[in-house]
């Protein structure tokens, strides 16, 4: 059965107590206020892993997952952070591959390819982002830019690992922008995302993984973006800093 699952991304913002005190926000908003079995996973920094996902531990259906992490198990690579790493202290997914990875760290698909490798390894879940720039959107390329993500970041993997991976689509010019593909265009591409992993693994996987919109959702619209067929929640951004927004987004399945 498909996940519903909201992800907030803090990026590099908040310190250790603002982050914590914003956790505790949060889940306690969670218990008193969500009715439902939709899936919430909060990604911080590096420095808020250990004590959120110790206070994650208390909290129904809420998890913790890291924004990064190296392709390797240990090493000499200074300032890096491991799956198995981020494993020992209790968190359980890892993004990999969002936009800004790729544009200012160089990240390229078959880099990805390994990070995912080293994830699942560790018992890890991925949340592999995949995306258009606006460029690639205005040349008509959109389709073909998802389609190699895809094939390249994850298509090597076999059915079982597949299966324990998260899908976000992120229109690249429309993280941070202010600007949202409309309900219709993200619903467009998240369809043709089903259908390309249908041809590669069948139609019982496709239609059971899930597939996020992260592209400045936020408690306006994702209600509407929540209703499309193939939209099963969102990698929330900005909105994951404020902790009402970031719970009302949570509360807009079904509505």
């Amino acid at each position: 059965m498909r996940r519903k699952i909201v992800a907030g991304n803090w990026k590099m913002n908040l310190d250790y107590i603002t982050g914590v005190g914003l956790f505790s926000e949060i889940v306690n908003m969670v218990n008193d206020e969500v009715i439902g079995d939709q899936e919430i996973i909060v990604c911080p920094p590096y420095v808020h892993l250990s004590a959120i996902s110790q206070l994650a531990k208390s909290h129904r259906n809420v998890s913790v997952g890291a924004q990064n992490c190296h392709q390797a198990d240990s090493g000499a690579f200074t300032g890096e952070v491991s799956a198995s790493m981020l494993q020992s202290i209790g968190v359980e997914y890892v993004i990999i591959g969002h936009s800004e990875r790729r544009q200012y760290f160089a990240e390229s698909d078959s880099l990805l390819a390994e990070k995912v490798n080293s994830v699942l390894k560790n018992q890890l879940n991925p949340i592999f982002c995949i995306g258009e720039t606006l460029d690639e959107r205005n040349q008509n390329s959109h389709f073909e830019v998802i389609k190699r993500q895809l094939s390249d970041g994850l298509f090597h993997l076999e059915e079982g690992e597949f299966e324990r991976v998260i899908l976000a689509y992120e229109p690249v010019w429309a993280i941070g922008t202010g600007l949202t593909a409309t309900p219709e265009q993200a619903q467009e591409i998240h369809e043709f995302i089903r259908e390309e992993v249908e041809n590669k693994y069948g139609s019982d996987i496709a239609q059971n993984i899930s597939i996020l919109y992260g592209g400045s959702c936020n408690p306006k619209n994702a209600a509407e973006l929540f209703a499309k067929p193939d939209i099963d929640g969102g990698l929330i951004g900005g909105a994951s800093l404020k902790s009402r927004d970031f719970v009302d987004i949570i509360k807009s399945f079904g509505k």
